[in-house]
């Protein structure tokens, strides 16, 4: 009598390329090759690193870096400009070579995936042979290299494809899952911050295992809503199905001002060309949802806002965010939050960010 499909242990691979914007630079140019690279805006333009190879991070310089801190960190770093038609060019190559393995792939950006090969033929069934494989024909077909980790659920998967970076590969199986994850530090755990993870090492929670040792009401009363995702994922457990068919959960866009915008009438007149881009993508996300779902066969449903989301830098870098309820972005909005968020520093401005988020009930 065959399994019911509730009962066959899923094989999940998540895939997750290497440095892959400074990876595909370094590839059009060998001349880089072990020096260190970044690519990114420019300094004096408040750009901020996209992504830098190994060589840029042994001088501590990351993603998400303000590009001229990164340059006084590593004096000799070169700088690389963004090229995103190109990194798409090579993303889709890489996903021809999964979609081979299955047809559950679940693109998370340009240079990770999970991919669900349960009950699958290739490689004798094997998930970390095929993981192998995988990783072997990406390099040969784009001369980039991959790491993946491999596991049962999703949240196991995708911290393991960063455990032996890079270009390599780890498999938990569901017997090791609870040594595994007992040692993890909770920053570990995706959606614990910098702010969560300091308010856990106030009350002792270092761990997975620190965090076991409370029960769901107490990890309710300390983290609200969130105690009980806390729960499952210190455990280990992760029900979510990989899905070929994501929903977009929001929109958002931001930008950060080459001179800090001095007062608040300079913020509200920066509001219109962001509100202007936003609704543009806002269109082009609707367009795409369409034409996906059409691909695949399926019925998509509107994309229906219930949030609206403003984000403010000031310039000492303190962030401050506000959001009101909306079923549509509105600029009149979006300008009160401006209102609200200014208010809490009243001081220049570097970063201005509105967004979307929509209803995926």
């Amino acid at each position: 009598m065959p399994l019911s499909a509730e009962k066959i242990q899923r094989k999940i691979i998540h895939i997750d390329m290497d440095c892959f914007f400074a990876a595909v630079e370094v590839r059009e140019n060998p001349n880089l090759k072990g020096k260190p690279v970044a690519v990114g805006g420019l300094p004096g333009q408040r750009g901020v690193v996209a992504a830098c190879n190994y060589e840029a991070r042994a001088f501590g310089v990351h993603s998400a870096m303000p590009m001229a801190v990164a340059f006084r960190q590593c004096a000799s770093l070169i700088r690389l400009p963004v090229r995103m038609a190109l990194y798409k060019s090579v993303s889709n190559q890489i996903r021809a070579i999964f979609s081979d393995y299955t047809d559950l792939i679940e693109p998370l950006s340009l240079d990770e995936a999970y991919l669900d090969v349960s009950g699958k033929a290739h490689c004798q069934g094997s998930a970390s042979l095929m993981a192998q494989e995988i990783r072997q024909r990406i390099f040969d077909k784009t001369g980039l290299t991959a790491s993946a980790g491999i596991a049962p659920n999703k949240l196991i998967a995708k911290i393991a494809s960063d455990w032996n970076k890079p270009n390599g590969q780890t498999v938990i199986t569901p017997t090791q899952i609870d040594h595994f994850i007992r040692s993890l530090a909770v920053k570990k755990i995706f959606g614990v911050g910098k702010v969560t993870a300091k308010k856990m090492h106030k009350l002792g929670l270092h761990t997975c295992e620190d965090l076991q040792a409370l029960d769901l009401a107490q990890l309710k009363i300390n983290f609200g809503n969130f105690g009980e995702r806390l729960y499952e994922q210190c455990r280990g457990i992760d029900n979510r199905p990989v899905s070929n068919n994501r929903v977009t959960k929001s929109l958002s866009i931001e930008d950060t001002y080459a001179v800090d915008l001095p007062d608040l009438a300079a913020c509200l007149n920066a509001l219109d060309p962001l509100y202007e881009g936003l609704l543009q993508r806002f269109e082009r996300a609707k367009l795409n949802a369409k034409i996906k779902a059409k691909s695949i066969g399926v019925t998509v449903q509107p994309m229906q806002p219930k949030t609206l989301v403003f984000k403010m830098r000031f310039n000492d870098f303190v962030t401050t965010t506000a959001q009101a309820p909306a079923n549509q972005p509105e600029l009149a909005l979006y300008q009160l939050l401006c209102k609200r968020a200014y208010a809490r520093g009243e001081r220049s401005v570097r970063l201005l960010g509105i967004g979307v988020v929509f209803d995926t009930d």
